[in-house]
């Protein structure tokens, strides 16, 4: 099951982060987990947010460029290798990973949200290896 990730383009400049995380906040939006990678004038905030619709729709009342995509939320064992392992497997099925992070769960389990290029063949090597995907209403329920 993949769940739905928030993305929006904000210049790399003063204040702009804080514009989009007020945004977010003015339509109780909750940012369960996020990621912000940047260039010198551009930066990627990819988020997982408790309403992606309602996210998506306030950013860009708000000006700004703001996408939904689908991803992976997985839920990882505490043990040495395990990244690893399931990473391996997946590239062993000829998928690439495309990026990854870590994923706030509000337990002490450690978790990823993962984009792949073919997410329905990752997620059928990830579960045939036993691993527990969240659903957007797990997600939900953390937020």
């Amino acid at each position: 099951m993949f769940i739905k990730q928030l993305s929006v383009f904000i210049e790399n400049r003063e204040g702009r982060l804080e514009e989009v995380l007020e945004a977010l906040k003015r339509e109780q939006v909750n940012i369960v987990s996020l990621s912000l990678a940047d260039t010198s004038e551009y930066g990627v905030l990819r988020m997982i947010v408790s309403n992606p619709e309602g996210g998506k729709e306030a950013l860009k009342a708000g000006g700004f460029s703001a996408m939904l995509t689908d991803v992976l939320a997985v839920k990882l064992s505490h043990r040495v290798g395990y990244l690893q392992e399931l990473l391996g497997a997946i590239c062993r099925a000829g998928i690439n990973i495309e990026y990854m992070y870590a994923l706030s769960t509000g337990t002490d389990d450690a978790s990823i949200v993962l984009k792949a290029s073919d997410l329905a063949k990752a997620e059928a090597v990830l579960r045939q290896d036993g691993v527990e995907i969240f659903t957007n209403t797990d997600l939900a329920k953390m937020s």
